[in-house]
């Protein structure tokens, strides 16, 4: 006895929305903030501990920058941990170090330039930062250097089609940075400070 053919079983589709540019950015900054906060809540509890091992601090903080600013596709909150190690270690060299190894890492977009591979999304912002860099030269990186903001990276990549010497690059990305850094770690000796002056939270760190 031969079974009868079975109806066909209708299914739907549903598709999936895939977040905008605008959606996945947000989430992005929203994580970092996150993390930075996590790190910044662990560099405090492991304060003694980071001065006990100051030796491994400082290529530490290097390392951090250095990555963070190599790469967008995943970038790690350096400016967290500079604000956190400095409560620990001395907040100067914590900034001198770290700004070195942002400028360090900011090669990545100045390279990019150099060989031709700029790809930007906000043409208007690319033409104006190249306005300002044909004008100002090492100081438009120095200042760019000095406000936090992911413009910088568009900046390098200016530098490097326009041919700004290398070391030039190197010294106002360092000399910018590196002093943003250093306010930032010594915003974190401060409130590191303030915090051991409170009985409940000094027995605690």
């Amino acid at each position: 006895m031969s079974n009868p053919e079975l109806p066909p079983v209708k299914t739907r589709t549903f598709p999936f929305a895939r977040p905008s540019p605008k959606t996945r950015q947000l989430i992005r900054h929203i994580g970092a903030v996150f993390l930075a906060i996590a790190i910044t809540v662990g560099i405090v509890l492991l304060h003694d501990q980071i001065q006990r091992f100051a030796v491994y601090g400082y290529p530490a903080v290097f390392l951090i920058s250095l990555i963070g600013n190599a790469t967008i596709i995943l970038p790690t909150p350096s400016m967290a941990v500079v604000f956190g190690v400095g409560g620990a270690l001395n907040p100067v060299a914590v900034g001198i170090i770290a700004g070195l190894g942002s400028a360090l890492g900011e090669l990545t977009g100045y390279l990019a330039g150099v060989g031709g591979r700029v790809v930007v999304e906000d043409r208007a912002l690319y033409d104006r930062l190249e306005r300002w860099m044909r004008k100002w030269g090492m100081l438009a990186i120095f200042v760019l250097g000095i406000v936090p903001n992911p413009a910088f990276d568009v900046g390098g990549m200016i530098a490097g089609a326009l041919r700004m010497p290398l070391w030039r690059f190197l010294l106002a990305a360092w000399a910018g940075k590196g002093l943003r850094l250093v306010i930032f770690a010594l915003g974190g000796q401060a409130i590191f400070s303030r915090l051991l002056t409170i009985p409940s939270l000094s027995t605690i760190l």
